[in-house]
């Protein structure tokens, strides 16, 4: 099964703000691996041209399916965006999979700023992994010259 760094998922209202934090982020962004819920998922594609991988819209599981992908480890942390004034017929869902992140200690981000940190930590980690690999890759090269 596919791993992927971050899952983002954005109620109606919030989506525009999603688009504008991607696109602060989009070069951090590029060298992730994305996951969406179909809709904001194509919001995000359209508005950034990222490539993202899309489950389903959230009325139809797709929030379900991220919490799966969650669950079996293959998500690292999520960006949901939520709007906390208006109520949702599949708000079930969504509970469900801001559950399976506590339960398993995943980075849930719910708001803009809260966003921005994830995205932040993440960008750094993912370039602190790579220089580690150049290194690695570095020492193992000098070993075999020595």
């Amino acid at each position: 099964m596919e791993k992927y760094d971050l899952a983002i998922i954005a109620h109606d209202a919030k989506k525009e703000d999603l688009i504008l934090l991607t696109r602060a982020y989009k070069e951090a962004l590029a060298g992730l691996s994305l996951v969406a819920t179909r809709n904001t998922g194509r919001m995000v594609q359209q508005g950034t041209g990222l490539p993202i991988t899309l489950v389903q819209s959230t009325q139809e599981g797709g929030a379900l399916q991220i919490g799966a992908l969650v669950a079996s480890g293959c998500v690292k942390a999520v960006v949901f965006l939520r709007d906390h004034v208006t109520v949702r017929c599949d708000e079930v869902d969504r509970q469900a999979l801001l559950r399976v992140c506590d339960a398993l200690n995943v980075p849930v981000a719910t708001n803009t700023e809260t966003a921005r940190a994830l995205l932040h930590f993440l960008c750094e980690e993912k370039a602190a992994s790579k220089k580690k690999q150049s290194i690695t890759r570095l020492t193992e090269a000098l070993a075999g010259v020595y």
